[in-house]
């Protein structure tokens, strides 16, 4: 699995805080994050990918991998979910990590997301 962070990085502190560690940093220029945001993903075969997401720059992002088959996790992290990112999401969760244990226990997704 690779792990891709894609932000604006509006604190400028991304790559002190995710250096070292084994993934991708993508920083995006302040025009247009969500379209930038979503053509990433189309890049990645959405269908394979795991995103997330709390504004409203994310709403594409999750809705190009939600429209493919993949996952989109709309992520409440204490300053507020976009609700167009939790209108492109499958699923809305409450914490970074209780998003990212989704993907380590998978039944736990099976039990929410089936009809």
């Amino acid at each position: 699995m690779d792990i891709h962070v894609v932000t604006a990085d509006t604190f400028g502190t991304a790559e002190k805080e995710l250096e070292g560690l084994p993934l991708i940093c993508r920083r995006l220029n302040a025009e247009k994050e969500d379209v930038q945001r979503a053509r990433y993903a189309e890049k990645l075969n959405p269908h394979c990918v795991a995103s997330f997401g709390n504004g409203n720059n994310d709403r594409l992002l999750l809705k190009v991998a939600k429209e493919a088959g993949g996952l989109a996790i709309a992520v409440e992290n204490g300053e507020g979910c976009a609700l167009e990112a939790i209108l492109n999401a499958n699923i809305h969760v409450f914490g970074a990590v209780n998003a990212l244990d989704l993907l380590l226990e998978p039944t736990r997704l099976r039990a929410t997301l089936r009809f």
